[in-house]
């Protein structure tokens, strides 16, 4: 899957350093493991029906600074990230709107990649559609059913039989227990599995946390022959599979929202390893949900702020925004914080923004010191991706004047993605 042109980042003097991060399996701020100078990130990507919303914006800004950190300390990346383009949302978006699904799945990836490359995001080198990947998923799930860490449930929607992966079986026979990545009590796990797609009331399941790996051929469903039966792929094997096949095992860092932590996340690190015998990933990273009047952003509640509205200037009679604007707005917010967009915010960063621009060119007989500047800048970037410090650094250098705007726009730039 194509997908978008890449921003230019100016290169800087001298060289930042490696961020630590908050590990969600762990609970506390570490440093990645990083061997040989090169860190990998998976980061799960959209379900194309409700592209692209502030929420999602807030999410893929948080690992774009991430990258944006890790090349500024001379660190290599190689970024994936995944499309789900066959799943129940899709389908069932699909079924109310008449639209044949594959259109309406195209239709949001195309404007997913404007979105991005209007922000300025850095894309993926790998960005894979699951649709392009049904023979490897397949294949896996018949690889868990052989090493005996699967289990067929026959339903009585289809002739086929579904394939559920069996939690206690791989607790008990690969290096994944559950809880590695979720450290949540069980009680929380069976709600939001039942949230999140699970199924935990599902006759025939052995353990009610068993995640769907294969569902078996519906009518008016897509699907595909396998060695598994006719159907399609289950959610989160997809992206134990994708992120294999193009990062390797023990990758450096697992990203996304943070209403992925469970169960996506934790059963897509149990898949891979079950079939690997090596743990998904060194780190899993996440980025706080957005509200918005009172609520997290769902398409349920109909509360959704899309991005392309924002900068189109067809959100709530707003002008069009500044991408930078944009930017500034959702980087006021530490990434891991759970906070609510206000339709005033985006006045307030364009505010902020036009501030900046001004102070570039602020002539002051004691302005601040631009490499002084920039070290601030590569700390905070350094301690877990510190945006709000970073942006109070840079409200105090260039409302006092700086001794070398051009250093402190490509540090804004390279860091921030903010074009000053």
């Amino acid at each position: 899957m194509r997908t978008w042109t890449p921003p230019v980042v100016p290169q800087l003097p001298g060289e930042g350093v490696a961020p630590k991060l908050f590990n969600t399996a762990s609970e506390r701020l570490e440093y990645p493991a990083i061997p040989e100078g090169r860190a990998l990130l998976y980061v799960c990507g959209i379900t194309p029906y409700d592209a692209t919303h502030l929420g999602h914006a807030f999410t893929y800004l948080a690992f774009d600074v991430m990258l944006r950190a890790w090349r500024d300390s001379g660190i290599e990346t190689v970024y994936a990230q995944n499309i789900t383009d066959v799943d129940d949302p899709l389908l069932e978006r699909a079924r109310d709107t008449g639209v044949d699904w594959r259109e309406l799945a195209d239709a949001q990836i195309g404007l997913f990649r404007s979105d991005m490359f209007r922000m300025g995001m850095i894309p993926p080198d790998h960005y894979v559609a699951v649709t392009e990947q049904i023979d490897a998923i397949a294949s896996a799930v018949r690889e868990l059913v052989d090493r005996g860490f699967a289990y067929r449930v026959p339903t009585a929607e289809a002739e086929g039989e579904d394939v559920y992966f069996d939690t206690d079986a791989a607790g008990r026979s690969s290096q994944w227990r559950l809880g590695d990545v979720a450290p949540y009590e069980r009680d929380l796990m069976l709600r939001l599995s039942a949230e999140r797609g699970g199924d935990p009331d599902r006759p025939g399941k052995r353990n009610p946390l068993d995640p769907l790996l294969w569902r078996a051929a519906r009518a008016g469903e897509p699907s595909w022959e396998s060695p598994v039966g006719e159907g399609r792929p289950g959610w989160h094997i997809e992206c134990s599979v994708i992120a294999t096949r193009t990062l390797g095992g023990a990758f450096t860092v697992q990203g996304g929202g943070s209403d992925l932590i469970f169960p996506h996340h934790e059963y897509t690190a149990a898949h891979a390893t079950a079939l690997s015998g090596t743990p998904l990933a060194h780190a899993y990273c996440h980025a706080g949900l957005v509200s918005y009047q009172g609520h997290k952003m769902s398409k349920s509640r109909g509360n959704l702020v899309f991005l392309s509205k924002l900068l189109d200037g067809t959100h709530s009679g707003a002008p069009a925004a500044d991408p930078s604007a944009v930017r500034l707005g959702l980087l006021a917010h530490h990434y891991r914080s759970e906070w609510e967009w206000h339709d005033g915010d985006l006045g307030t960063a364009t505010r902020r923004l036009e501030a900046w621009r001004s102070g570039l060119a602020r002539s002051t007989g004691d302005p601040a010191s631009s490499t002084g500047v920039l070290q601030q800048l590569r700390a905070a970037l350094a301690n877990d991706l510190d945006t709000p410090v970073m942006l109070a650094t840079l409200d105090a250098a260039l409302d006092r004047g700086v001794d070398d705007p051009g250093l402190i726009a490509s540090a804004v730039d390279a860091l921030l993605g903010v074009r000053l």
